[in-house]
């Protein structure tokens, strides 16, 4: 679940961070990108929260 939350946090701040390279697009384009980064980097740290959780318990 720690390198899943990693992998996740990772990819989805890239790709917010590459969103301005390229054509320009409409603003609900970039808007639902965002809230999509947004959301995910939230259950990435819920899912590293629960896998450390499970890793420290099972030591």
């Amino acid at each position: 679940m720690l390198a899943l939350a990693a992998f996740m946090a990772f990819e989805w701040i890239m790709l917010a961070n590459n969103l301005g390279s390229g054509p320009r697009r409409a603003t609900a384009f970039y808007v639902v990108h965002y809230v999509l980064a947004a959301a995910n980097v939230v259950f990435a740290a819920i899912l590293a929260w629960i896998g450390w959780k499970a890793w420290k318990r099972s030591s």
